[in-house]
């Protein structure tokens, strides 16, 4: 390997980077960012570490979650508490039926670059630069608008930095406690079909929280029952950005990007020979690689122990996102090639990016594709007797219809009702509590087979 730093990636070809029109602008925006504050600390990117590596043993379950792209026009505190308790919700259903623990990592406080299929867009006849995330320009179809503007890095930082303090104070100020699992309802899920399921499983926790209050354990003698850990994560796109708020911690003189607790390469950006991977490969956060149709079993080692040479558990997350139609003939080479090389790894679903089409001019998820996704990612590690680890999700905690389908079955003509994503389509909070009891289901599923092999 060559000697890294967290500018080397500079000299590399580079995939997704905007063409901002004025350089010395965008090089006084990212000194000034380099003097901010970081977002998130070395100890904690190393606590999660910790976590995911019990992940790759089998012992944890992993729930990654949040916007396609965050926007700052959305960005406000009730959108951020109705994500995080729908989080909740979604984590106790999945803690519950795996017996095991489930580790958190939202997609917020960071997620604002998206990579884009073309550079351009065209309406009507007029062709504009592609929409590529608030953090580089904006939303609306005019020229002053797409044009990308270095100021909107300082927007991001400080919305990720506000976004951060809220998720905080959630996790750790009490909101989070088990003793509030029947106030972590939204009035629309509780009318849902999924509402009862909840409601249920919520009463079955509640009356467990009064057994352990008569015995002395409670959430005032023990913070476990009050307090989690929520981590941040983004996809690592725009590198001058990164770059800026990469710091040496000063326990351990390694770099740590400190924009966000985990930090993934895309799909279209994994070239090994790149800006990306070269970036990545010299921080010590834990990464994640997202790994589609195109990548083959030789390419995926390669990168692995580019990305995660130590082969060091936690560290690196392999985001598998094939399409329904197409994990059963792609993963299971990729898992055996792992596994035989004895690499350790997470591997995580993300049945969304996979599984877009459009219906009735916008672009939609069916669900059923989505569930389909998530069950065949499943059985391939049911079959190669690895550890399905986690799952990927694009969700959000508003009543949105975006993705089609779910027990209340969304159609293709509702779609236009409350369309508000900025990118990609999410599932709404419905709809992400219901997958969260599919995918209890095949967790309960995977635990019986494991504790059956095991007693053989």
């Amino acid at each position: 390997m060559t000697k890294w730093s967290p500018n080397s990636w500079r000299a590399k070809p580079i995939q997704q980077v905007p063409a901002y029109p004025d350089a010395a602008a965008l090089g006084d925006v990212e000194a000034r960012l380099a003097t901010f504050p970081p977002l998130v600390f070395a100890g904690e990117a190393r606590k999660l570490k910790k976590q995911l590596a019990q992940v790759a043993a089998g012992n944890a379950f992993l729930l990654q979650g949040g916007d396609c792209a965050e926007s700052f026009a959305e960005h406000g505190a009730d959108n951020i508490r109705d994500f995080f308790r729908v989080f909740l919700q979604m984590a106790v259903v999945l803690t519950y039926a795996g017996a095991q623990p489930v580790v958190k990592i939202g997609r917020v406080a960071g997620q604002f670059a998206k990579p884009r299929s073309s550079d351009n867009e065209t309406k009507d006849g007029v062709t504009l630069p592609s929409y590529r995330g608030d953090i580089i320009n904006g939303i609306e179809f005019d020229e002053k608008s797409r044009v990308p503007d270095p100021a909107r890095q300082e927007m991001a930082y400080r919305q990720s930095a506000a976004t951060l303090n809220l998720l905080r104070a959630f996790a750790q100020g009490g909101y989070a406690s088990l003793e509030n699992v029947h106030r972590w309802m939204l009035g629309f899920v509780a009318d849902s079909p999924q509402g009862d399921r909840y409601e249920a499983l919520a009463s079955k926790i509640s009356e467990t929280m009064d057994f352990m209050k008569a015995v002395g354990i409670t959430s005032e003698t023990n913070y476990a029952l009050r307090e989690t850990d929520f981590y941040t994560s983004h996809e690592a796109l725009l590198l001058g950005y990164e770059e800026a708020l990469t710091r040496v911690d000063s326990t351990s003189g390694d770099w740590y990007a400190t924009s966000g607790h985990m930090i993934w390469i895309g799909d279209r950006t994994r070239q090994p020979d790149h800006g990306h991977v070269e970036y990545c490969r010299g921080i010590k956060n834990p990464l994640g690689l997202k790994c589609g149709p195109s990548m083959t079993a030789d390419g995926l080692l390669e990168l692995i122990d580019t990305l995660n040479p130590e082969n060091e558990p936690g560290r690196l997350t392999l985001i598998a996102r094939f399409g329904s139609d197409k994990v059963a003939e792609h993963l299971p080479k990729l898992v055996r090639a792992v596994k035989k090389e004895g690499r350790e790894v997470v591997w995580s679903s993300d049945p969304m990016h996979g599984n877009t089409i459009t219906a009735a001019g916008y672009k939609t998820r069916p669900f059923d594709r989505i569930l389909k996704e998530v069950q065949t990612f499943f059985e391939v590690h049911r079959a190669e007797g690895t550890h399905p680890g986690g799952i990927h999700i694009e969700m959000t905690g508003k009543n949105v219809t975006e993705c089609t389908g779910g027990a209340r079955a969304i159609r293709d003509d509702e779609l236009q009702d409350r369309y508000h994503t900025h990118c990609d389509p999410r599932l709404n909070a419905d709809q992400a509590i219901e997958l969260a009891f599919l995918v209890s289901e095949l967790l309960k599923k995977n635990s019986n087979q494991v504790h059956t092999v095991a007693a053989e």
